[in-house]
């Protein structure tokens, strides 16, 4: 909002003096006649013109009584900060994530096109990726460089690291990495294909220490249940398939997201997927932070230059009719 204020305004009180001290001075001046100036000129016309000089200097004693009175504008700004989310990505890279049941891609080049999708839609949040297989390894601690996440999300492959699923191990490191982060909402979105089968950390232990904390979990099933293709050996050619039944463990993995307050989702297809990191982003939006400052600027410099011109065009009329009287 924009405003005006006078600090000094009692000066104001002077310009009610300046329009009878120039009437007054008028009243008393000798009248000249200018010749010059009066011919060709109806009587009205001549009363105008001689009343210019006395308003431009009423108007240049008036500005500069307002000046002294030290006018300020304000001028009144909001600004809008997002306060993001801070977010750990737990993202399964055992070997069943080459399962080709998202046909024509696998299950893992589907999972990281979605991630990387999620990050770069998250753009006010610290964003850290945690790997794991059959144990786990923080690849981003967490930062607001989501450049260095995408590239480390694009470079996630099932071999990096020990075959096997180790939820609790995983989701334990994620929160880990959150137990000393900054205030503010903080989420583990956990992507798995399989069951807790490795690990020494039981995963509703990890999902217990992350309800305490407050960190709120939100764990992703990928994959059909069934008869799919999963590779079982490699050779120089590539992998070899074979069809083999898999399952997700639906009722852990909602065991989990439930103790935190998070929500467990099913994705069986790559649009599914899609839906499920759109659904996060809803649920976990960026507060805004509103900051309200107010900006001053004295307004005395613009007035005294306007007398300035008041008085200058005054002395131009003047040193005109003098020219035309002299003619």
């Amino acid at each position: 909002m924009d405003g005006l204020s006078l600090p000094a305004w009692p000066w104001l009180a002077l310009a009610l003096v300046v329009p009878a001290g120039v009437w007054l001075a008028r009243r008393r001046r000798p009248r000249l006649v200018y010749p010059g100036l009066s011919d060709g000129l109806p009587v009205a016309g001549r009363t105008v013109w001689s009343l210019w000089p006395d308003v431009l200097r009423a108007m240049a004693l008036v500005l500069v009584v307002v000046a002294l009175a030290g006018p300020l504008r304000s001028v009144e700004r909001v600004v809008q900060r997002a306060e993001g989310v801070t977010i750990q990505l737990a993202f399964d890279i055992s070997s069943s994530m080459l399962a080709e049941d998202f046909r024509p891609d696998n299950r893992i080049t589907v999972a990281r096109r979605e991630v990387a999708r999620f990050v770069e839609n998250r753009e006010a949040d610290r964003i850290g990726l945690v790997a794991f297989a059959g144990e786990a390894l923080t690849v981003v601690p967490g930062t607001l460089d989501h450049d260095v996440v995408l590239r480390a999300v694009e470079n996630l492959n099932v071999g990096q690291l020990t075959d096997g699923t180790a939820i609790g191990t995983a989701l334990a490191t994620a929160v880990n990495r959150l137990r000393d982060g900054a205030e503010g909402s903080r989420v583990v979105v956990l992507l798995t294909d399989g069951d807790n089968n490795r690990g020494l950390i039981d995963p509703l232990d990890a999902a217990s220490a992350a309800a305490a904390l407050g960190i709120r979990v939100y764990t992703i099933g990928v994959g059909r249940d069934g008869i799919v293709p999963v590779p079982i050996g490699r050779t120089r050619f590539g992998y070899q398939y074979a069809n083999m039944e898999v399952t997700v463990n639906d009722e852990l993995l909602t065991r989990v997201a439930e103790r935190t307050g998070g929500v467990y989702f099913r994705a069986t297809d790559p649009e599914a997927l899609q839906r499920i990191y759109e659904r996060i982003d809803e649920l976990e939006t960026s507060a805004l932070r509103e900051e309200r400052f107010t900006e001053t600027a004295a307004v005395r410099r613009e007035l005294v230059v306007a007398a300035l011109l008041a008085l200058l065009l005054e002395l131009v009329g003047a040193a005109g009719r003098a020219r035309r009287s002299l003619a």
